[in-house]
């Protein structure tokens, strides 16, 4: 673009994704002066899943308005906790890279779809608008594909903060122990004659409580890795809450 310039302002957190020449607080910014805002933005390396307030001269605009020259504009990102327009009960889809987290969703009762092997982003981004999940994810082209149902970009690479990433962003109800953390499916409590012939014989002996997945029936009891994933429940509950009463 070389056409009219603008001052360009992205917010604190939205400044990684620029070049690291463009992260000041005012980006002298050429326009074609035909481009929409939006455009200016997504060319300044923003996906616009991270977009919030578009302000030029103060007054807010929608992105499809277009910049003229010397005009200031400032991008703020998306409000927390984001509400998406239009959606059913709120539910997402991860992409290969983020399987970790998907369990963690789900194991907090979080419908979180997720594909572990790589379909390619068109798939990916046609599955979240047919199923109008928020499709979540840390590859920015996908994010910037229009098809997308609604899209975010998870900012971390550690699955902790990750997990208080997106539960910050978008404040799902959790509804803990209720989700197949293999396959997303619902559960059901399950006596020990039912699931039986599914345990080893250890297992069999100490446990009495067990949970099914009513869609791959798998069984889930509180083994040896259940303090950790306690912990997990627990701190999310406490700094999030948000829990779905029975």
């Amino acid at each position: 673009m070389n056409g009219p310039g603008i001052q360009l302002t992205l917010a604190p957190e939205l400044r990684l994704f620029a070049p690291p020449s463009r992260r000041a607080e005012r980006v002298p910014t050429a326009t074609d002066g035909a481009s929409s805002l939006g455009h200016v933005v997504e060319s300044a390396g923003v996906p616009l899943t991270e977009v919030g307030r578009l302000l030029v001269d103060g007054d807010e605009v929608p992105v499809s308005y277009v910049p003229r020259a010397g005009q200031s504009v400032e991008v703020f990102g998306v409000e927390r906790p984001q509400r998406i327009p239009g959606a059913p009960p709120l539910r997402f889809l991860l992409d290969v890279h983020l399987g970790t987290l998907a369990r963690r969703l789900r194991l907090l009762g979080v419908d979180a779809a997720y594909e572990n092997e790589d379909i390619g982003d068109p798939a990916l981004a046609t599955r979240s608008a047919a199923e109008q999940r928020v499709l979540l994810s840390r590859d920015r082209g996908l994010l910037r594909r229009r098809e997308l149902f609604a899209g975010a970009y998870v900012y971390s690479d550690n699955p902790d903060e990750q997990l208080r990433d997106v539960l910050g962003r978008f404040a799902p109800v959790l509804a803990p122990w209720t989700r197949c953390t293999a396959c997303n499916g619902p559960l059901r409590n399950a006596d020990k004659d039912s699931v039986g012939d599914r345990l080893e014989s250890g297992t069999h002996r100490s446990y009495d409580v067990f949970a099914q997945c009513t869609a791959c029936e798998r069984v889930y009891w509180r083994g040896a890795h259940h303090a950790r994933l306690e912990r997990i429940v627990s701190e999310a509950v406490e700094e999030f809450g948000g829990v779905a009463t029975p």
